[in-house]
C-alpha cells in the first residue's frame, strides 16, 4: 500500500495543522523569552559570590539539566492539580515546565557569557562605583547577550524541537494537528511524514540563519 500524496493539501494544514503550529510558535517564543530572563538571573547568582544565592540557583540549575523535559512536564500536568485540586490545563502546563526548565539552560549559556568578559571590564565598573547589579546591566549583560547570541538562538531552535513533548500530555501543538489530520483519514503514515518534513525545514532554515549570523558577528570581532 503505496502514501497517498492528495493527504498533503492545503484544506489539511489550515484545518488542522495552522492551530497546532501557531501554538509551538508561541510555546517557543514566550519559553525563550522567560528563559533567558530568569536564566540570566540564575547565572546572575551562580556568580555574585553569595552562598545563599549561588547554593539554590546551583541545585536548581544541576537538577533540571539531570531530568528529561518530558518527565518535567508529566510531573507537573499530574501533581499540581492532585496539590492544588484544581486543573491547570495541558497549554498553561506545557508554558509553565518549558520556561522552568529552559531557564536552566539558558543559565549556562549566559553565565559562559558573562564569564567571557574580560575581568578588566568588570573592575573598570566597580572603580567607577556601580554596584553588582548595575555593573551587570549597564556594562556586563549587554556584551554578553552579543557574544551568546548564536548559542541562544540555537538552543532556541532545539526548543521549538522539543514543543514536540507537549503531545504527551494532550497539548494541541503542531504534531497533535498533524497526528489529528493522519487519525481522521486513516493516513497516520502520511501525517508523520508531513509533520517531520516541517520540522525538518523550520529547523533547518533557522540553522542556516543562525549560522549567517555568527558569521557576521565573527567579522565584527
Amino acid at each position: 500500500m503505496g502514501l497517498d500524496w492528495s493527504f498533503f493539501n492545503w484544506d489539511i494544514v489550515s484545518q488542522y495543522v495552522l492551530k497546532g503550529l501557531y501554538f509551538s510558535l508561541y510555546l517557543t517564543a514566550i519559553a525563550t523569552l522567560g528563559g533567558i530572563f530568569f536564566g540570566t538571573l540564575l547565572a546572575m547568582m551562580r556568580l555574585s559570590g553569595s552562598k545563599w544565592l549561588q547554593v539554590p540557583a546551583t541545585i536548581y540549575v544541576n537538577g533540571m539539566r539531570s531530568i528529561p523535559l518530558v518527565m518535567v512536564i508529566l510531573w507537573f500536568f499530574l501533581l499540581v492539580p492532585l496539590i492544588t485540586g484544581r486543573s491547570v490545563g495541558a497549554e498553561l502546563s506545557a508554558i509553565v515546565t518549558f520556561i522552568a526548565f529552559e531557564a536552566a539552560y539558558f543559565s549556562e549559556i549566559m553565565r559562559a557569557g558573562i564569564q567571557s568578559i574580560p575581568r578588566g571590564q568588570v573592575y573598570a565598573g566597580q572603580a567607577l562605583g556601580m554596584s553588582y547589579a548595575q555593573n551587570m546591566r549597564l556594562v556586563i549583560l549587554p556584551q554578553a547577550f552579543r557574544n551568546m547570541l548564536p548559542v541562544l538562538l540555537t538552543q532556541t531552535i532545539i526548543l521549538f524541537q522539543d514543543t514536540s513533548l507537549v503531545y504527551a500530555i494532550g497539548a494541541y501543538d503542531m504534531l497533535k494537528g498533524f497526528e489529528t489530520a493522519g487519525r481522521n483519514f486513516g493516513r497516520p503514515v502520511e501525517a508523520y511524514i508531513g509533520a517531520a518534513v516541517v520540522y525538518f525545514i523550520i529547523c533547518f532554515t533557522l540553522s542556516r540563519l543562525v549560522k549567517r549570523l555568527n558569521q557576521k558577528i565573527a567579522i565584527i570581532r
